[in-house]
């Protein structure tokens, strides 16, 4: 019962109501590129060099910086670290794996004319946008119980939408009210069928409801598991104008794949409370395909590199489905009863439009000659320009505006240098990304160092990179009821492999 799992379908549903909120926003709007060695070890500061495959999305305008061919491939070992507190107690998680960071090539056509246009580049790339695997985990005693979830979620609903009629089952009610009443009434009826609470009066028509849990201390153990990934395919088309002058456009085909469950298991021992114990299980996947481009430039003056770049707003359609359990056990004439709720009903929502923010990216870097370079990149984007739509919707609408009054624009810094001993290079570069938030504390600022090397072998280079990021954030179990915080302190880890080889 502790124990978190995806649950297997039986019954499928397709009921169509709104479910999405800031969260869900803001998940898909962030991103943190995660590409070759190269680019990872000099923490991502690209957007005046170029000549890195992972750069060209940065920087359109880096491709027309490879003098050859190019290609290559980078796989990546990642550790999620989480330290929790929940009512201070401190629980420690994590999660590792071993995926594909990156991918792709470039193809340089020199051009033999007498011409300004000294070349012209075509690329195509993959790029790891955001790695979603994470394991978080909490325990401690609050005085808030997630019966409160579920009496909050019933005051409104008639009791007799809650009940079930001669002959129906629970996953067929369940099914109705999710086509035709949403997510709320099926969290009451899902409480009122486990007993979590019961109804003022046996009048079909009530609408008040009250809490068999009572009040006092309750014993809470959180479980947060998510999988999946953010990825951005480009086709990149870039020239060089020129001996200073390079230009670039990417176009860009997003994909989202999500997968979350979250289980809290609760105990209680306060004497009036007939329900003493609850688990409640609540299962999210998603997928989701999007557009967007970017336009660069690159100056290039004796040793001064200057880079500026523009993304436009990423537009996503996304589709979800949802599933839930509920478990109780409750005391009745000195019997322990338990009740399990499972629908088996997957509920599929109907397809919705995100649009998130467009970015601008300036850089500057200074070449040493042979020997080396250090480069740096500041990126703006204003997160409060998330949006859901249509606009009409009057669910989106309303989550737009606490969009707009609790997001902010944010601004990122990278810094990066290399280093190079003959066939030899020595790597190294810090990040640090402003919150999201206005209050700063909800999701905290992130930062982050790295290291790495690299050999050229000639026709083919190797390179390996180590990086780490360091971010605070407040996990808010439920938005309704139960909607205390556990404080959690990430460490993510990460260590990147290239193989790179001019064709």
């Amino acid at each position: 019962m502790k124990r978190i799992y995806f649950l297997l379908i039986t019954v499928l549903s397709m009921p169509f109501c709104n479910a999405q909120n800031i969260t869900d926003g803001l998940r898909y709007a962030d991103e943190n590129i995660t590409g070759t060695a190269r680019f990872n070890a000099l923490s991502g500061a690209f957007g005046a060099l170029g000549g890195d495959l992972s750069a060209i999305a940065i920087n359109p305008a880096g491709s027309a910086v490879f003098l050859k061919n190019d290609a290559a491939a980078s796989f990546a070992v990642s550790d999620s670290d989480n330290t929790t507190n929940y009512f201070n107690t401190v629980r420690e998680s994590g999660d590792n794996e071993v995926s594909l960071n990156q991918a792709g090539m470039v193809f340089v056509f020199d051009n033999s004319e007498n011409s300004n246009w000294k070349k012209f580049t075509l690329s195509l790339t993959y790029n790891n946008t955001q790695n979603f695997d994470d394991d978080v985990f909490a325990a401690g005693t609050g005085n808030l119980s997630i019966g409160s979830f579920f009496t909050q979620q019933a005051q409104g609903i008639p009791l007799d939408l809650l009940q079930l009629r001669s002959g129906e089952t629970i996953s067929q009610l369940y099914n109705f009210l999710g086509e035709t009443e949403g997510v709320t009434a099926q969290n009451a009826f899902l409480g009122y069928q486990a007993f979590i609470f019961d109804p003022v009066s046996d009048d079909p028509a009530n609408t008040a409801y009250v809490g068999n849990f009572s009040s006092g201390n309750f014993n809470q153990q959180y479980s947060y598991l998510t999988r999946g990934y953010t990825g951005k395919y480009t086709a990149n088309f870039a020239t060089q104008y020129g001996d200073h002058w390079f230009f670039g456009v990417n176009l860009n085909s997003h994909a989202i794949d999500y997968d979350r469950s979250t289980f809290l298991f609760e105990t209680n021992n306060n004497p009036l409370a007939s329900v003493d114990q609850i688990g409640f299980e609540n299962n999210l996947s998603v997928l989701g395909a999007g557009f967007s481009a970017q336009i660069g430039a690159i100056a290039k003056f004796e040793d001064i590199r200057i880079g500026l770049s523009f993304d436009t707003p990423t537009w996503f359609e996304i589709s979800e489905e949802t599933s839930q359990y509920l478990e109780t056990r409750r005391s009745v004439d000195g019997q322990n009863i338990t009740e399990i709720i499972n629908p088996r009903v997957v509920n599929v929502f109907e397809n919705y439009n995100l649009r998130t923010p467009g970015k601008i990216i300036a850089s500057g870097a200074y070449i040493f000659g042979k020997d080396g370079l250090i480069s740096v990149d500041y990126s703006y984007k204003d997160y409060s320009s998330i949006e859901f739509r249509p606009q009409s919707d009057t669910f989106f609408a309303n989550e737009n505006t606490t969009i707009e009054n609790q997001l902010a624009g944010a601004s990122t810094f990278r810094l990066g240098g290399e280093y190079r001993l003959s066939q030899l290079s020595l790597r190294g570069g810090y990040s640090y990304a402003q919150s999201p938030y206005k209050n700063g504390t909800t999701i905290g600022d992130t930062s982050g160092f790295s290291l790495g090397l690299g050999y050229d072998f000639g026709n083919y280079n190797f390179d390996v990179s180590y990086s780490r990021t360091e971010q605070d954030r407040e996990q808010q179990l439920y938005n309704i009821g139960l909607t205390s915080s556990a404080l959690v302190s990430n460490v993510n880890n990460n260590i990147v492999f290239t193989l790179g080889v001019q064709l």
